[in-house]
């Protein structure tokens, strides 16, 4: 099995010198082999999983390095047989994430997207921003026109996209009421404001609330939209 920079043979040992000393370099040697730039991941990475849970347990750095490699589990890796062997792993790394979580980490962000990945919510994992410049570009359901949703400090609205003047006709979106939040988006909701992440809260009243197609003028749910044009074919979604 090879990782980015060439041999998996020596990730044992890494995983011997992390565990044992835990240092910078050893921890980045180890994520370049198993992760490279966290994002590429190897038949290694998915072998490296099981012990990676297990240190997570102490070090938030295993437990991110086994977040970064759940990020990666839809790129063609080859690895079916390996992810499909870590099953009985992942309820433990989500709730090592989950507990993570809680203690309000700096990079709350990139643990809740993990926290996704693990959860098979590799969409959301893959393309959730901070919520402050998001862009979303959907497909009306209703006349097919390519609508631009935006979610951010500049504004929270649909528009259609023109490349000289800028994202034109815009609708303000229907944040959706808090109570009303269902399946993934309660989940997401509910994690964020247990943690008094306010900024993430607010961001997804609108991802998951009402938008309206400025040229047919009908409303579509954003999330809906995108999940249905972007739901992985693996059916791999656990919420």
């Amino acid at each position: 099995m090879l990782d980015p920079l060439g041999t998996a043979g020596r990730v044992p040992a890494l995983l011997d010198q992390v565990e044992t000393e835990s240092s910078a370099e050893a921890w980045d040697d180890l994520g370049d082999a198993l992760c490279l730039e966290g994002e590429t991941v190897v038949p290694a990475s998915f072998a490296a999983l099981p012990r990676l849970v297990a240190i997570g347990a102490k070090s938030p750095e295993a437990l991110s390095l086994a977040g970064s490699i759940m990020r990666g589990a839809l790129q063609n890796h080859g690895a079916d047989d390996l992810l499909r062997c870590c099953t009985g792993v992942v309820p433990r790394l989500q709730a090592l994430l989950d507990q993570r979580l809680t203690l309000r980490p700096v990079g709350y962000l990139h643990a809740f997207r993990d926290l996704l990945a693990a959860n098979g919510q590799y969409h959301w994992s893959a393309v959730l921003g901070d919520l402050s410049d998001d862009f979303y570009d959907l497909r009306c359901p209703h006349c097919d026109v390519e609508v631009t949703v935006a979610i951010g400090d500049h504004g929270r609205y649909s528009a259609i996209r023109d490349w000289h003047a800028g994202d034109i006709e815009r609708r303000d979106l229907q944040p959706v009421p808090p109570e009303d939040f269902v399946g993934t988006g309660r989940w997401m909701y509910d994690t964020a404001v247990r943690d008094d992440q306010s900024w993430l809260a607010n961001g997804l009243t609108y991802l998951f609330g009402m938008a309206e197609c400025p040229r047919c003028a009908s409303r579509f749910g954003v999330a809906d939209e995108y999940t249905a044009a972007n739901l992985p074919s693996s059916g791999s979604e656990r919420r």
